[in-house]
């Protein structure tokens, strides 16, 4: 029967009320701000609990109201997560709770409403079976009204099955990476909840932004009895009044349009969310359910000028900027402590200007998306992973996780893109076989093309991708994309391969017969450093390789984007931009460039500089910068921008030089993609390391930085004994102490342009007295030197495992961010505080405090040190320009020994000295005497 649009009278404080949320409960707020009932009970807070180890529960009637419970649990955190008060002491767990049903609700049907329980769940009331779901990341409810006594306290009793870490988990079930943190039982929060005796089982909106309208279909839970009506009311500023239609008899579904005036767009910049109340009335019967969607629109355009498909929002193509979201909380593993935190996990990336995140092989908890909704941030939304072979098992598993996923999560406006499947875990048969193109069977393929096809069928408005894959074996995709973890210097190569296979009837990125179709973009969908360097990298300073990885793919603008592993560190990886506990990690960009943020390398305005990050000239050459500019938007068409470039550069003393190097108009067009006309830098005279900083402004804004590094020297480096300025320059190498003595352990790096001590010890140096220099002529004389503290890393300890090939995903591995043979931890908000008290010829000097043991952008000479062959050495690492003034009696007593004898010492936490060609600065151990 066609459906009529009609409208209903309701008044905005009729429809807009108030949730009260308990603050004396973990996660007090209702978790489904998509689709909320004013009539709920959050249940989240302590359970009595007891393990099952010998599955006897059942049998002895543990579900029975009387039954004793031994333990305390927290819910909504699984057992075995620190937030839940639980240990991991067993595969079965059973809860137990009193609750009392409001009488106000009597006439309603009463659910419990569970957000996600992992994975076999059971339960009772009053010793009453009431239902059974098994699948770990998906709501359920089980229905309590027929045994509901109205107002009086009840027991509710939940038994979670959840399979042993065993094979048969990892393998035959959704496991995901629940190796940072095994997800047992109850996960997100559980709910009473009342409804009519009919009502909305959902309601879903398509946004049609070409015609200012959007299109609702509601199902109900059962054939209507009677004739009901069915609205949708907005707030006053978005709509005058409500929109609706009627449902007959027998029917239990209906599909209408509203049409929208003034309609309001959500994007990123302005995430604008029609708030809707959803009504189902009829003759002693009313649902009303609080919702929200968001007009906008997810297509495919082209870049303007080209013919590169694009992702599109709002039908506009649209750069993506991504990073992947392991969403783990290191005491609440799945589940997140507070509201607040998932607020703060959208903003990490919108405060860096990132476009989204990808969800990685779990279900995200739906406040989360509300945020995403909320704040304007993309979300790739990816279907747990199983680890075996791909049993019918498995296959079920995942087509109801999608179901269930797409059903939930329909309207979140954030949502682009939904995930099937990994890097092909889970498809693989013959897994102990050696070629992995043949363990891809063509029947499995096959069931991910249908799995594909079913999800294209369930919501035909967003992107779907069979698997984003790393081993080339797309099968049918709404999105070419491609995983590649390389160091700085591989990028330009693989993404110029992606970009030579990338075209209509390509098989470059599919298997087995399968071909790229027309219209498809092509985007990279991980990438980073992580894996780039042999053995991984630990942790690392990533943001050398990160920045010049940007710089290779804005010169690549056929590649619609990238996604970078990670958001934020997890339990054995460590290249997040955050730390697992979330806090700061440090890329030193700020103080290269001031001004400059990690937020400037993910603007819409891009300009790409040398592809060699650091390059080495001769004092006072031209350095002519290669250019590519690549702007994302229409927004500076036709305009002028006006680049201005400085060079800022530390010398051999560590003294910092600037001077502007000119200016350039630019005249631009709408999503300008090439290259400019190299721009000519005169450099520093003297041996220097520096940045090459460059600014795009629209006249009153600056609205793209980028920058490059530099380094003059000498041919064989500083004189170890000069005049500069009528001053005697005196060198030495650190490598060249003459003592040293460490209580932990002393080690060069890199043949000595860096040496270290660890724990309580010095380093000795003897410098000879120079020929001609008199003591009591001598006006000033001073120390100069790079120093940090030193920590003893994992790698430095004489036990060390070099290499750990255990399996990462699934929780194994070293478990120390410092551990790998690559890694030195990137700067960060825990410093490793230390101090060096420095004496010359027996005389105690000073003592400087030194904040850390720093590793970040920084580290310019630690970085351009390192040899191209996938291993690092403390790169990035640097150290803190220290200056003292020796005392005239000490300059004395060295002129009659013949000799200037530095001690440097630490009493703890040891000291890294650095030369000219490693860290941050120029500079030898220098003194120098005027």
């Amino acid at each position: 029967m066609k459906k009529l649009s009609f409208w209903f009278g309701l008044t905005a404080s009729a429809v807009f009320t108030a949730s009260v949320v308990r603050a004396d409960i973990p996660l007090p707020e209702h978790p489904r701000p998509d689709y909320e009932r004013a009539a709920w009970q959050n249940l989240n807070g302590a359970w009595a609990f007891r393990f099952d180890k010998d599955s006897k529960g059942e049998a002895e009637k543990w579900f029975d109201p009387g039954a004793k419970f031994p333990l305390s649990i927290t819910v909504p955190f699984g057992w075995g997560s620190p937030l839940s008060g639980v240990a991991n002491d067993a595969d079965i767990g059973w809860y137990q709770r009193k609750v009392r049903v409001p009488a106000e609700w009597k006439g309603k049907r009463v659910f419990l409403v569970i957000g996600a329980s992992d994975f076999e769940t059971k339960g009772w009331f009053d010793g009453k079976p009431v239902g059974s779901h098994r699948g770990g990341y998906t709501p359920f409810e089980f229905e309590l009204t027929r045994l509901v006594k109205w107002g009086e306290e009840q027991t509710l009793v939940v038994r979670v099955y959840d399979m042993p870490k065993g094979q048969e988990r990892i393998e035959n079930h959704l496991y995901g990476k629940q190796g940072y943190g095994n997800v047992r039982g109850i996960w997100q929060t559980a709910y009473l909840e009342a409804r009519s005796e009919t009502y909305l089982e959902y309601v879903h909106f398509y946004p049609d932004i070409d015609n200012s309208q959007v299109r609702v279909h509601a199902k109900l839970n059962g054939p209507a009895k009677d004739t009901l009506d069915f609205s949708v009311a907005f707030k006053p500023e978005d709509r005058s009044g409500a929109a609706g239609t009627r449902i007959e008899p027998g029917e239990m579904d209906t599909d209408f349009v509203i049409p929208l005036e003034n309609m309001k767009l959500w994007d990123l910049d302005n995430p604008y969310l029609y708030e809707v109340k959803a009504k189902l009335a009829g003759k002693d019967l009313e649902d009303v359910v609080s919702t929200y969607f968001g007009m906008r629109k997810i297509s495919v355009e082209n870049l303007p000028g080209t013919d590169f498909p694009y992702i599109a929002l709002n039908n506009k193509p649209h750069y993506m900027q991504l990073t992947l979201d392991q969403s783990y909380h290191p005491e609440g593993f799945y589940t997140f402590p507070s509201d607040e935190f998932m607020k703060n996990e959208i903003l990490i990336s919108k405060k860096i200007g990132l476009s989204g995140n990808r969800i990685h092989i779990k279900i995200e908890v739906p406040r989360k998306l509300y945020w995403a909704d909320k704040l304007g941030l993309l979300i790739m939304a990816d279907v747990p992973n199983a680890w075996g072979e791909p049993t019918p098992q498995m296959f079920q598993e995942s087509a109801y996780a999608l179901i269930q996923m797409i059903r939930r999560d329909m309207n979140h406006p954030s949502i682009f893109s939904w995930v099937l499947f990994n890097e092909t875990w889970g498809l693989f048969t013959n897994i102990d076989s050696k070629n992995r193109h043949d363990r891809y069977l063509p029947e499995t393929r096959e069931k991910v093309a249908a799995i594909y096809r079913l999800a294209k069928m369930i919501d035909p408005t967003r992107i779907v991708e069979d698997q984003s894959p790393c081993n080339q074996d797309h099968v049918i995709s709404d999105l070419n994309s491609w995983h590649a973890y390389k160091p700085w210097y591989q990028w330009e190569a693989t993404i110029a391969e992606y970009v030579k296979g990338n075209f209509p009837g390509s098989t470059h990125n599919y298997i087995g017969g399968y071909k790229q179709e027309e219209g498809v973009p092509m985007m990279n969908s991980e990438c980073g450093n992580v894996w780039g360097y042999d053995g991984s990298t630990g942790d690392v300073d990533w943001s050398w390789d990160y920045h010049a990885m940007l710089d290779a793919f804005h010169r690549a603008p056929k590649c619609a984007g990238w996604l970078y592993t990670e958001h934020h560190d997890v339990t054995n990886e460590w290249n997040g931009y955050v730390r697992f506990d979330r806090s700061e990690k440090f890329t030193g960009i700020e103080q290269l460039f001031p001004g400059m943020s990690l937020k400037d390398l993910h603007g819409k305005v891009y300009l790409a500089l040398d592809k060699q990050p650091c390059t080495a000239f001769a004092p006072g050459a031209t350095y002519n910068v290669p250019m590519t500019l690549s702007i994302m938007t229409d927004k500076y068409a036709g305009k002028t921008l006006k680049l201005s470039v400085t060079v800022r550069s530390w010398d051999a003393f560590g003294k910092l030089q600037e001077s502007d190097a000119g200016t350039r108009d630019i005249p631009t067009v709408t999503y300008q993609q090439g290259a400019l006309e190299p721009f000519a830098v005169k450099l520093p005279t003297v041996p220097a390391a520096g940045v090459i900083c460059f600014a795009l402004s629209d006249g009153a804004t600056v609205v793209g930085r980028n920058f490059t590094t530099f380094v003059t020297r000498n041919e064989g480096g500083n004189s170890r004994d000069e005049t500069v300025a009528g001053a005697r320059i005196l060198r030495v190498a650190p490598k060249a102490f003459a003592r040293q003595e460490w209580s932990q352990k002393q080690w060069n790096v890199m043949d000595g342009l860096k040496v270290n001590g660890a724990g309580k010890g010095f380093f000795e140096y003897e410098i000879p007295w120079p020929q001609g220099v008199k003591a009591a002529n001598l006006k000033n004389a001073t120390f100069l030197a790079e120093i940090s503290a030193k920590r003893l890393n994992g790698k430095d300890l004489a036990n060390a495992k070099k290499k750990d090939d255990s399996d990462y995903m699934l929780g194994r591995g070293n478990f120390d961010p410092s551990m790998n043979q690559n890694s030195y931890p990137m700067t960060g908000s825990h410093p490793w505080k230390g101090a060096v008290t420095i004496g010359v010829n027996g005389e105690t000097i000073t003592k400087v405090e030194l904040p850390d043991d720093p590793a970040d952008h920084r580290g310019i000479l630690s970085w351009f040190a390192q040899k191209q062959d996938r291993h690092l050495h403390e790169a990035g690492s640097y150290g803190y320009p220290v200056e003292i003034a020796i005392p005239a009696a000490a300059l004395a007593k060295a002129e009659k020994e013949g000799k200037i004898v530095i001690r440097l010492a630490a009493d703890a936490n040891g000291l890294a000295l650095y030369g000219e060609s490693f860290g941050r600065y120029p500079m030898d151990l220098t003194v120098k005497l005027q």
